[in-house]
């Protein structure tokens, strides 16, 4: 079965939506590799319709000898949104109706891993759902005070388990965490 596997930039805070813990900012040789790894272990792409649509603005204009554009430029898009009608970043679908069915559907499909690169609110529903298989969070050595923080508004315990951490040498402690078995029963 494949999973679904998050990868966020986070401040030390715990804001996931702000200029000061963007990417690029803190990406050096060793969180390129980082992300590399990521896209290498997925072949599709999970969004909410505000990330698609920030995401195709920016990377469907970018060579495709960036590895993530390439990676986000050829792979299929799966975009949760009730708004959006019109998808011109391709190859690309909608999913609607019962989210949780048409996620596990997704996930009983042959395949890699399907990447969730951003889209916060996203990440938080799936990990609310029972439905998200991995979180890799970078968390960046800064504070910056106002902005999105992924766990706001989750409102029961959600039990993570660490699977591995590492230090960048620009001090961005990269950690992969597993939700438990017990939050996916609780949540089913």
């Amino acid at each position: 079965m494949r999973k679904i596997v998050a990868g966020l930039f986070m401040s030390l805070d715990g804001v996931v939506d702000s200029p000061a813990s963007s990417p690029h900012e803190w990406t050096n040789t060793e969180m390129a590799e980082w992300m590399a790894d990521g896209i290498a272990q997925a072949d599709s792409v999970l969004l909410g319709a505000r990330s698609y649509l920030l995401l195709a603005e920016f990377w469907r204009h970018q060579g495709n000898d960036l590895p993530m554009a390439r990676f986000l430029n050829r792979s299929p898009k799966y975009v949760l949104s009730a708004s959006v009608d019109t998808l011109d970043w391709q190859p690309a679908a909608l999913i609607r109706g019962n989210l949780r069915e048409e996620l596990t559907t997704l996930k009983g499909q042959p395949g890699k891993n399907i990447q969730v690169p951003g889209s916060p609110r996203l990440v938080r529903w799936l990990l609310c759902n029972g439905l998200l298989d991995e979180l890799r969070l970078a968390i960046c050595p800064v504070v910056v005070g106002p902005g999105m923080r992924l766990f706001d508004e989750i409102s029961k315990q959600i039990t993570l388990t660490l699977m591995a951490a590492k230090t960048a040498s620009n001090g961005v402690v990269v950690l992969t965490y597993q939700p438990a078995r017990s939050n996916t029963r609780a949540a089913a």
